[in-house]
């Protein structure tokens, strides 16, 4: 944890107001959100996909970005897949009614392109490097990942895969931050 949040921390200085650090909740490997939330260090974000409507109040008096799937969670952030153009209108309601950043789940520079093209603030690419969520995929690499990332109009988060040994990777590329489930603390 500590070399991921060091390694975060400096690519977060690119983009500073957006967190360094997204933790994913997940179904199957990490259900307990509340328990993922209390081991974040302030000014992380958790990312809760199972669109839970009580961790707002309890993020906020800890000092970490609760970005969910539900517009009604009490979230401060926003997190949409599934091709995000097509979701446009639901992120310019968002933006409409005060709401804050976007993110967006990739896994190409077309899909890159179609949430900047929504409105997302930032996009998780993934997956970088080989991992559980995705069996049997080998992931983009740290040469692509760093040319599409470099392409990209919007901000970008590495994801998947990414361990305290092959952050430091991460550090030749235009990464803002770093998003995970199991390396995330």
């Amino acid at each position: 944890m500590r070399t991921i949040a060091t390694v975060a921390a400096r690519l977060n200085a690119r983009a500073p107001g957006l967190p360094a650090l997204l933790a994913l909740t997940d179904v199957s490997r990490r259900p307990d959100a509340r328990r993922l939330l209390m081991r974040l260090p302030r000014g992380a974000a958790l990312l809760d996909r199972t669109g839970r409507r009580d961790l707002g109040r309890d993020c906020r008096r800890k000092g970490v970005l609760l970005i969910s799937t539900r517009r009604d969670a009490g979230a401060a952030g926003l997190y949409v897949r599934d091709l995000p153009a097509e979701r446009a209108r639901e992120i310019a309601a968002w933006r409409r009614r005060g709401g804050g950043p976007v993110f967006a789940a990739v896994h190409s520079p077309r899909a890159l392109r179609r949430a900047a093209a929504a409105g997302a603030t930032a996009a998780l690419l993934s997956p970088l490097f080989p991992t559980r969520s995705h069996p049997g995929a080998k992931g983009i690499g740290i040469t692509r990942f760093r040319l599409w990332a470099r392409q990209a109009p919007l901000a970008v988060y590495a994801l998947g895969g990414v361990t305290a040994v092959n952050a430091r990777a991460l550090l030749s590329t235009v990464a803002i931050g770093i998003a995970g489930i199991d390396g995330i603390p």
